[in-house]
């Protein structure tokens, strides 16, 4: 049994409980809301962060979901209020919800400290909201619990199981080699995604609410119920008494996001085959903790995990509801338990050791034995080479084998909008051996680092039955997505990085084996092309985006906000 706080002890009493002016003002308007001193007064006051919106799928069902988020607060005796934030919709938010993932961040920290709550439950999923409510809660410090949005339902079509993304790419592909016609790409909009929630592969969105779950900041098992089931419902109600417990115990979610979580969350997500945007995310979050994790660690630890989740894209046949029905996250962090720190906290239990009491696997093909993996090492490299000195990666068990030692020439695309006009022209001699470099996509280039990376073939390759090729960039793409993809390269080409200074015929090689990406150019011939370089405009004369352009970071540490990353405390607001 947990010792209640008394109710000087919680955050809103500073609020609610003193004899002064304020307080009374406090308390009038609580009850102008509705409100009887009962049902509030002494409580713990829980504030539940939505992302629902009308415009996005990925989270169209948290206005639900937020109820049964109230009635485990209720039911554990605390005081639930809604708070509206901004809605990242991958789908539908221009030119990337990535320009906007800190102002969400930024949004959550100081509503968390400028409100009379002693605790949160963040509800999220869709990419770029799960780290930005865990940056914002991170760095507002109060006890948390994050709710996964879970995935959408599987996809179906003339007997064929869909992934999202997944599918999308491979049957856009197959229209624009002419396979297949209007016809069928119009049942495949139907048949795509059939439910609320986020992509059902392990994709980005999956990717990040295990990692989520893999920190300990979530319900275990959280992460893999399918958006629609009923499971889901209960979670949600588990979340809310949970937060309540936390609040009781003074469990903050900086006790949570430890060193030690995140090393556990990077080997989670290298083991799932997860996303490369997951790199970026786990850097930018562990910095908001007081945590130095960089893409050393990623390569590090990327060769002592095997693949072991059977998901696409990085695997060849299932989806999140199978992974969750064969076992969750529980029974896959059941198969690497010595891979793992076992004694640190969880929202719900003292230790990690003591939440996966009992996990077990129920199908070994969807995730796999440590004899039968997917992939013998994690399913990311990180590069190093003189085209990308601070780094570059590649999700090399999502790329042809033959292309992971490849060598060259480059096709350059200055944006993505020129290579959308051109990648078709004859002109540019483009041949399966060729390396398409797109440049100025990055963080302040992009603007945003857009999900581009995933650069399109030509039509005459893909009518030839060429499916991949060696595509560089210092853009992402998105999680769903595969191929011999080269992302993030750092420094980016809008700040004057060596990707500036490719020109088109340059040898390019990949070598994943090794770690290396080079330009094949000597470096007399590099320090003219640099000096003759000359910066681009400004992407933004005002607003956001030029507070954006003046801070953000570069994708080695995590694209935040420099004013944000910084270390350093903030006080408490006076409410007296």
């Amino acid at each position: 049994m947990v010792d209640m706080k008394s109710p000087e002890e919680l955050r809103s009493h500073q609020w609610y409980g003193t004899d002064g002016l304020r307080s009374f003002s406090h308390r009038a308007r609580t009850r102008q809301l509705g409100y009887l001193p009962e049902e509030h007064l002494g409580k713990p006051v829980v504030a539940i962060l939505n992302t629902w919106s009308d415009i996005n799928p990925c989270h169209v069902h948290l206005r639900d979901r937020a109820q049964a988020v109230k009635r485990g607060v209720w039911q554990a005796g605390g005081f639930p209020l809604e708070f509206p934030v901004s809605t990242l919709s991958e789908t539908f938010q221009k030119p990337t919800p990535m320009l906007y993932r800190n102002l969400l961040a930024l949004e959550t920290e100081e509503l968390l400290r400028s409100y009379p709550v002693d605790g949160a439950v963040l509800m999220g999923g869709c990419d770029k909201s799960t780290p930005a409510l865990l940056m914002g809660a991170a760095s507002a410090g109060l006890p948390a619990v994050f709710v996964p949005a879970g995935p959408m339902l599987p996809g179906h079509w003339r007997g064929e199981t869909l992934g999202s993304g997944t599918d999308m790419w491979k049957y856009w592909d197959d229209k624009r080699a002419g396979v297949i016609g209007d016809c069928e790409m119009q049942e495949l909009e139907s048949g795509l995604a059939r439910s609320p929630g986020h992509c059902m592969t392990m994709g980005t969105a999956s990717t990040l609410t295990a990692a989520a779950e893999a920190l300990g900041v979530t319900v275990p098992g959280a992460s893999s119920i399918p958006a629609v089931d009923s499971g889901h419902d209960r979670m949600a109600a588990k979340a809310g008494m949970t937060i309540v417990d936390l609040i009781h115990k003074d469990r903050r979610i900086g006790d949570i996001l430890t060193a030690d979580a995140f090393e556990d969350a990077v080997t989670t997500v290298l083991g799932l085959g997860g996303s490369t945007n997951a790199v970026i995310h786990l850097i930018a979050m562990a910095g908001r903790a007081g945590v130095k994790l960089t893409l050393d660690d990623f390569d590090r630890i990327a060769r002592t995990v095997p693949v072991l989740a059977n998901v696409r894209p990085g695997g060849q046949t299932y989806l999140m509801e199978d992974f969750h029905f064969a076992g969750g996250l529980p029974g896959f962090l059941s198969r690497i338990p010595d891979l793992l720190h076992l004694d640190r906290p969880t929202v719900c239990h003292d230790t990690l050791r003591d939440q996966l009491a009992g996990a077990r696997v129920h199908d070994d093909d969807v995730i796999r034995t440590r004899g039968n993996p997917v992939a013998a090492e994690g399913g990311v490299a990180v590069l190093r080479g003189n085209l990308c000195p601070d780094g570059a990666v590649i999700k090399h068990i999502a790329a042809e084998p033959r292309l992971l030692k490849h060598t060259g020439p480059a096709v350059v695309f200055d944006d993505y909008k020129e290579m959308q006009r051109t990648i078709n022209d004859p002109a540019l001699g483009i041949t399966a051996d060729s390396v398409l470099v797109l440049r100025n996509a990055g963080p302040k280039g992009g603007p945003g680092m857009p999900e581009y990376g995933m650069l399109p073939l030509p039509d005459h390759l893909l009518k030839q039955g060429v499916r991949d090729m060696v595509r560089i960039s210092d853009a992402r793409m998105s999680g769903t997505s595969y191929g011999a993809c080269v992302l993030h390269v750092a420094p980016e080409s809008y700040v004057g990085g060596p990707l500036a200074l490719v020109r088109t015929g340059d040898p390019i090689t990949l070598d994943v084996e090794n770690r290396t990406l080079t330009l094949d150019v000597d470096d007399e011939e590099l320090s003219r092309r640099r000096a003759e370089w000359t910066p681009p405009p400004a992407r933004y004369e005002r607003g956001y985006g030029a507070l954006y352009n003046d801070q953000i970071t570069q994708a080695d540490t995590g694209c935040d906000f420099e004013f944000l990353a910084r270390p350093g405390t903030v006080q408490d607001p006076y409410a007296g």
